[in-house]
């Protein structure tokens, strides 16, 4: 057994294993010159293009938070980010950001924007917790977004046709990508495809969640998979979120629930269902009091940004993160992460 497949069977991620076969095997399509200049241009077109698409302002992002504000995001619950004491800051415990999707709500009720209207930033966050591997990176690089929208906006219709604009985007960018380099070619289906994890659970129930990924993203080529966080009639939800940032727990369809889910599109070059972005209507002040009491965090109740929540003093919200990085990998025709970033 070689390095490589001792440090992947040590961490139980035999698939990333697998996949990491496949990028050895992999003969890169741009040089790293060209993959430096080509991650810029792709970096530059896509945020502007989602900001005039969403109708989004840049704004600048911190990279450290105070601790015990509940203003930093813990991810599926159990992530423990980066804790440090400063010298000009004695009395104040800090965090780096693992992503900011609370701070970004917290900034649009500051800046007193009108529904309609949102900002965008460029997140840099580092995740300790995060396994490594071909897709993978405990240094984080997001477009964060977050936009203000009215109390009729917090359905599943406009959540659909959000994801459909960012999808649009994505597409977009390919075609601006593939005209610059056309060594590189487009794989993307011109429409994304929505399903319930739900429905995905009752078409495979023989099958884990990322199993049921890697065979819907593999048939469609990209979907959008809605309902991340609340158990499914199995008793197991599709994946884990935070109960105080996505709205995961009202119902939408009959029996399903939730308004937030994942952009999960087709990876050819790693053979795999590849995950560009995760978002989502926010909970209001019912979803949030409800989804405390489903994880047993009711305690969170009296951090700062609860709070404000609880008090109605902060904007309804729509937002997600899209993965810089990520999606470099993927319309440069790359097969691991360290090609289009630098981490450790």
């Amino acid at each position: 057994m070689n390095s490589d497949e001792g440090f992947f069977i040590k961490y139980k991620t035999l698939n990333q294993f697998k996949m990491l076969k496949t990028i050895k095997k992999q003969k890169e399509i741009l040089d790293r010159v060209t993959t430096q200049k080509a991650l810029f241009e792709l970096k530059d077109y896509f945020k502007k293009s989602l900001s005039e698409t969403l109708n989004l302002m840049e704004v600048s992002a911190p990279m450290v938070v105070t601790s015990g504000t509940g203003i930093n995001d813990d991810l599926n619950g159990i992530e423990k980010p980066v804790r440090f004491l400063a010298k000009s800051y004695p009395d104040r415990k800090l965090e780096i950001v693992q992503s900011l999707a609370k701070w970004k709500r917290l900034t649009l009720g500051h800046l007193d924007l009108k529904s309609g209207k949102g900002i965008i930033t460029d997140m840099k966050a580092l995740r300790p917790d995060e396994i490594i591997s071909p897709i993978h990176s405990i240094f984080v690089d997001q477009w964060d977004w977050e936009k203000r929208i009215s109390e009729q906006d917090r359905s599943l219709d406009y959540l659909k046709q959000e994801v459909q604009r960012i999808y649009s985007t994505i597409k977009e960018t390919d075609r601006f990508i593939v005209g610059i380099y056309p060594e590189l070619k487009s794989f993307l289906p011109e429409q994304i495809t929505f399903i319930h994890s739900e429905e995905l659970q009752y078409r495979y129930p023989k099958l884990t969640p990322k199993e049921r990924e890697k065979v819907i993203a593999k048939d469609y080529g990209a979907v959008f998979i809605i309902g991340i966080g609340y158990e499914l009639k199995d008793g197991v939800p599709h994946d884990l979120r935070a109960p105080d940032y996505d709205d995961w727990s009202t119902e939408t369809i009959g029996s399903y629930r939730g308004l937030n889910g994942d952009i999960i599109v087709w990876n050819p070059v790693l053979k795999d269902a590849f995950e560009l972005s995760s978002m989502g209507i926010r909970v209001d002040r019912e979803s949030l009091l409800k989804q405390l009491e489903i994880t047993k965090t009711e305690d969170r109740i009296e951090l700062s940004f609860h709070k404000k929540l609880l008090n109605g003093e902060l904007p309804l919200s729509i937002g997600g993160g899209i993965g810089q990085s990520r999606l470099a990998m993927l319309l440069l025709s790359k097969c691991a992460i360290s090609q289009v970033q630098a981490s450790i």
